[in-house]
């Protein structure tokens, strides 16, 4: 085979282990999976996958095949990121990956001025509370807040966020406490211990959401209470710490990029403006602006 297509319908393929998840991926419409699939194994290459009631798996030929195609896939990932990492001092396109609580709440205000200051870079802004993956160059730089970063990716570690407990003003005096609720977020994450820690344990929950900007906006409408970050709530007037709530430690605040990238001037430039921009608002982040 010497048709890169080929390859990536193979890698899909394995990475999915069905033609609709490798149509997905490819962007595709399944049939066509199924289409090439047959024309690539009826040709020299012969039988490359076994389909199981499990999926697809590759044959001892298809495995061979799929090491060839992550080697061809890591070179052409390499020189797309040589690429990108090429071009003139503040000059030329960024992708920049960050939470989109943390791009609403946070740092608005500082990439419009960003914008303004280096009109020569072309930035793109992707909000995911995923990870993105920079060896796919599906960003540039990454803000995250984790404890435990891809190891090989480069950049500062900052300070942890903190969270604490609110509700709007006046909600504990209109509601009987019979009737007050919890807005949770779906990832429950530690529910059990943040629960435990609020002043008000035993209360139900009203409902969970995803979108944590949706449940900030709940919040300000005094639908419930709900722990959030500090930096969300504390600048809201309408927004109170519930009596007695302390503030809890989240995760590291990380910006971060790929080793490739690590000494093109643009790249440098922004990570720079960002850790500056993330530094000046520390008391808020850490919680002790209020």
């Amino acid at each position: 085979m010497d048709d890169w297509d080929d390859y990536r319908l193979i890698l899909a393929l394995h990475r999915s282990g069905s033609l609709r998840g490798a149509a997905k991926l490819l962007g595709i419409n399944h049939s066509t999976v199924s289409r090439r699939l047959a024309a690539l194994q009826a040709g020299s290459a012969g039988i490359l996958f076994e389909q199981s009631a499990s999926g697809y798996r590759p044959t001892e030929a298809g495995a061979k095949m799929v090491g060839a195609a992550e080697d061809m896939e890591e070179i052409a990932q390499r020189a797309e990121r040589q690429q990108r990492a090429a071009g003139s001092a503040d000059k030329g396109p960024i992708t920049l990956s960050l939470p989109e609580a943390i791009g609403q709440f946070l740092l608005l205000n500082e990439i419009d001025a960003f914008c303004k200051l280096y009109p020569d870079i072309d930035l793109t802004i992707i909000s995911s509370y995923g990870f993105a993956n920079l060896d796919r160059s599906e960003a540039d730089v990454v803000i995250r807040g984790t404890n435990k970063p891809p190891d090989h990716l480069v950049g500062r570690c900052l300070f942890p966020y903190a969270l604490s407990h609110y509700c709007r003003r006046g909600y504990l005096d209109e509601t009987p406490p019979d009737a007050r609720r919890w807005l949770e977020a779906t990832y429950r994450w530690s529910r059990d211990e943040w629960k435990a820690a609020s002043p008000y344990s035993k209360a139900p929950t009203l409902y969970t959401m995803s979108d944590l900007t949706m449940r900030h906006r709940a919040l300000l409408a005094g639908q419930g209470m709900a722990r959030t970050a500090c930096y969300m709530a504390d600048p809201e007037p309408d927004l109170m710490r519930l009596p007695g709530a302390k503030t809890i430690q989240g995760q590291d605040v990380w910006v971060l990029t790929h080793p490739d990238l690590k000494d093109t001037p643009r790249i440098k430039t922004l990570m720079r403006y960002l850790c500056d921009a993330i530094i000046a608002k520390r008391t808020l982040i850490e919680g002790e602006a209020r």
